[in-house]
This record gives C-alpha cells, sequence and structure tokens, in this order.
C-alpha cells in the first residue's frame, strides 16, 4: 500500500505537469486517460490491488474490527519513503500527527482483538449496509459537484475513507455468501454497490494525490476506512456485542485521537497544497514550483 501509494502520487503528479492542470475542480477525463499510460502509476495501482488481495484473504480469518484497522503500518512507512522522494523534511508537528494516527489505530485494535467476536452476516444486515452506502454515494456525489472548486485534498481523503469502509464490509459479506453457496440478487446487489463504491472513492484518491502528499492520503484511508468499517461492524454486525463498557470508551477515545491526528497533518503536511484565490500559480508549500 505505501508503494502503492507513492507510485500513484507520482503518476498524478506527472500528468498535472504535462497537462497544466493545478488539481482544481478535479481531475479530468483526458487525465484520467493519461494515468493510464504512465508506468509509475499502473504499478501503483497493481500494489494497491495486491494489498487489497491481502486485506480480503485476512478478512476470511478473523473480524472486520481485528483487520481493517491494520493498514495503519503503512502509514509509517509512507511517511518516510515520501520524505525521501520528495526531499521534504517532515516538521515535528507532521510527526506528531502521524503518531497520533498510528497511536489512536493502535489502541483500537488492541482493544479490538480482545472484545471482537466473529458474527454471521444476515440478510437484514446486508439490506441495511446497501441502504445507507446507498445513501452516502448519493451525498457524495452531490458534495463533489457542488464544491469541487474548492476542495481540499483532505475533502477528498475523508469521501474516499468513507466509501471504502463501506467497500471492506460489503468484500467481507460478500466471501461469506460465496463461501455458503448463497449467490442470489442480494449478492449481485453487493457486488454493484461494492464496484459503485470502489471507482468513486479510487476517483476521490487520485483527486486527492494531485492537491496533497501520498502520506496524507493513505493517513486518511487507514484512520477514516477502518473507524467507518468498524462501526459498521459494531452497530449493524454486532462484531462488539460482548464487549465491556470501558471496552466501548476505549474505542471512541483511540478513535478521537486518531482523526485528530488525521486532520492535523492536513493542516502541518509541508508537501499540502493549498488553494490562494488571488493566485493561482502558486506552488504548494515545500515543494519544487517545476
Amino acid at each position: 500500500m505505501s508503494i502503492g501509494a507513492q507510485l500513484q502520487h507520482r503518476g498524478v503528479t506527472k500528468v498535472e505537469l504535462r497537462t497544466d492542470h493545478d488539481g482544481r475542480g478535479g481531475l479530468q477525463l483526458r487525465q484520467l486517460r493519461l494515468l493510464l499510460a504512465r508506468p509509475s502509476w499502473v504499478l501503483g495501482t497493481i500494489m494497491l490491488g495486491l494489498a487489497i488481495v491481502l486485506q480480503l484473504t485476512s478478512l476470511v480469518f478473523s473480524p472486520l474490527i481485528v483487520v481493517q484497522p491494520l493498514g495503519a503500518v503503512s502509514l509509517v512507512i509512507t511517511a518516510i519513503i515520501n520524505a525521501r522522494v520528495s526531499k521534504t523534511r517532515l516538521n515535528k508537528r507532521s510527526i506528531l500527527a502521524i503518531c497520533l494516527c498510528v497511536g489512536g489505530v493502535g489502541a483500537f485494535v488492541l482493544v479490538a482483538a480482545f472484545a471482537a467476536r466473529e458474527v454471521p452476516v444476515t440478510e437484514a444486515n446486508l439490506v441495511t449496509i446497501l441502504i445507507v452506502l446507498g445513501v452516502v454515494l448519493v451525498v457524495a456525489a452531490v458534495a463533489f459537484a457542488i464544491f469541487r472548486r474548492n476542495l481540499p485534498a483532505i475533502g477528498y481523503v475523508v469521501g474516499a475513507g468513507i466509501l471504502y469502509g463501506f467497500v471492506a464490509t460489503l468484500a467481507k459479506s460478500v466471501i461469506s455468501r460465496i463461501e455458503q453457496q448463497q449467490f442470489d440478487w442480494l449478492t449481485v446487489c453487493c457486488l454493484i454497490a461494492l464496484l459503485a463504491a470502489v471507482i468513486l472513492g479510487a476517483y476521490f484518491v487520485q483527486n486527492a494525490y494531485a492537491s496533497g502528499p501520498p502520506d496524507l492520503v493513505i493517513a486518511g484511508l487507514t484512520v477514516i476506512d477502518p473507524l467507518v468499517a468498524v462501526t459498521i461492524g459494531i452497530t449493524i454486525l454486532n462484531e462488539a456485542a460482548g464487549a465491556a463498557g470501558w471496552q466501548v470508551a476505549a474505542f471512541v477515545a483511540a478513535g478521537v485521537v486518531a482523526i485528530v491526528g488525521v486532520f492535523l497533518l492536513a493542516r502541518v503536511h509541508p508537501g499540502v497544497r493549498t488553494y490562494d484565490d488571488n493566485d493561482d500559480t502558486q506552488p504548494a508549500s515545500g515543494q519544487d514550483p517545476a
């Protein structure tokens, strides 16, 4: 995931320079086609695909609320790689933000490992998840249409993280139903919804790369994605039905710490691009304008 994110970011940056596009308003169809011709972007996409395969394999053996947060390990690796590649030194507040993200998610996993339990996904659970995802897709599409001209990287990251949280949940559900030989209309609906969330989420991720550093994108995905998936696992799938009161409180506290880390990183990272309405040519802080 770490190396794939860096390669995708490199591909998006090169396409932006080639098309003289500053990332405002979202990537255009022509730019998306050009990405397919960038070897770095294609290789990065393949590596992210392999990461997803490993993640889905893990979901076969463990509850959702244990597997999903473990991707936070990639945030540390991504931050180190991006700092070396971009020759941008992380400041103390960026390091603090990364520590909050990883620490919050790590604490969440530690508690979840003892409180979580594997439960079968019922048809009523799936219908509820599909209805909620449908609402989320509509809201995300409308929000993008309205705010796309001034949407910062963190906005795209939050949108992608929420959508990918549903992707993990639906993927686990589909895997379970296929294992139980329940390939019916509901399974097909889950697959369609999963693909819709993947496509829109992937588009948001590429736009986030166009206006922010890869470690910010990974921070959002490895924190917001699992928190959404875990919320679904707790509220709809009842994976933490046996959790004690202090464990629930620990879930909330750890989640808040991780989210604070993401938004702090979005504010203080030296590679985050900010749009200035009075100067459309202003380069991102910490980046070479060339």
